[in-house]
């Protein structure tokens, strides 16, 4: 093909991209293969700034699930409120932060009183999962003990963890240890790998404790995104993404997302992909270009 014959085939298959996404607008948009999930802020521009009206703007996109890492803050109220919006709209709540202390030594070390700390923050999140009808909390196994052998901090850990279980078996609840990455954002934190949150969600052997897989923290920590999704299947209970560098939308960075959200969808999993990054644009045209990225990222 010459290079004006290529030049035009583009200018007429953008023309013919906006005319369906115009359309598909005006008639609601199809659902999307996976339950990816946005969060509050993330469509305000096109939506306005009213909680429930953002998840009803989501809803129409197409998008079935939403989380809110900072739902626990919120008051009774605000969360019921949400809850309903959501049972009425029929979508799935994903994580809220159950816990997480990035400078304290709370699951590696020997504190008593840090250790219980978080069986209280996972009491307390009880609570708030039932009100919101979530299935899944986030939780941060805090920082490393630079004075302790690594063997005894993964025990430790374990230990904590199992306690924390035992609070959530009885209500079906989930644990998702969130691996996060060195080098770009959180420094000195515990947990950072999916091989290792493999091996202690295996000794913790309980079906409330599980891996939150952050593709944006794991491209950056480790790499080799498929085959680690496919070595730790068995203890993944949900996914968040972002794009690297940067941590926007699909698109925006190096990770293939078309070929990793298909191969995450081939396997079968149902639950929640969260949108855990920001818009690459500001502006109503920047949360248009969210809802874009990911009609192209789920295009298998």
């Amino acid at each position: 093909m010459q290079r004006r014959d290529f030049l035009a085939a583009s200018v007429g298959a953008a023309a013919l991209g906006a005319l369906a996404s115009q359309s598909s607008a005006a008639e609601g948009a199809a659902k999307f293969k996976l339950k990816y999930a946005p969060h509050f802020g993330m469509f305000q521009n096109l939506a306005g700034g009213d909680p429930v009206d953002q998840l009803k703007f989501a809803a129409d996109q197409g998008f079935t699930a939403w989380e809110d890492n900072g739902m626990k803050g919120r008051s009774v109220a605000e969360q019921e409120r949400i809850a309903k919006a959501m049972a009425d709209l029929g979508m799935t709540m994903g994580v809220f932060v159950a816990h997480g202390d990035f400078r304290k030594v709370s699951f590696a070390g020997n504190d008593d009183n840090a250790r219980a700390r978080v069986v209280e923050d996972i009491k307390e999140s009880v609570d708030v999962a039932k009100r919101v009808n979530a299935k899944w909390m986030t939780v941060v196994c805090d920082a490393y003990a630079n004075n302790l052998e690594w063997g005894y901090q993964t025990a430790n850990c374990i230990d904590l963890l199992r306690k924390c279980a035992e609070v959530c078996e009885p209500h079906g609840l989930v644990m998702v240890l969130e691996p996060l990455n060195w080098w770009a954002n959180h420094p000195g934190l515990f947990l950072a790998k999916i091989p290792q949150a493999f091996e202690i969600c295996r000794a913790v052997d309980s079906p409330s404790c599980k891996i939150l897989f952050d593709l944006y923290h794991q491209q950056i920590q480790e790499g080799n995104l498929i085959p680690n999704i496919d070595r730790a299947w068995s203890e993944i209970a949900y996914f968040q993404c972002g794009d690297n560098p940067g941590r926007n939308e699909p698109g925006t960075g190096e990770i293939n997302y078309r070929n990793v959200f298909r191969h995450i969808y081939q396997k079968g999993f149902d639950g929640v992909m969260g949108m855990e990054h920001g818009n690459s644009i500001g502006g109503k045209e920047g949360d248009q270009a969210v809802i874009d990225a990911y009609r192209a990222a789920d295009e298998f």
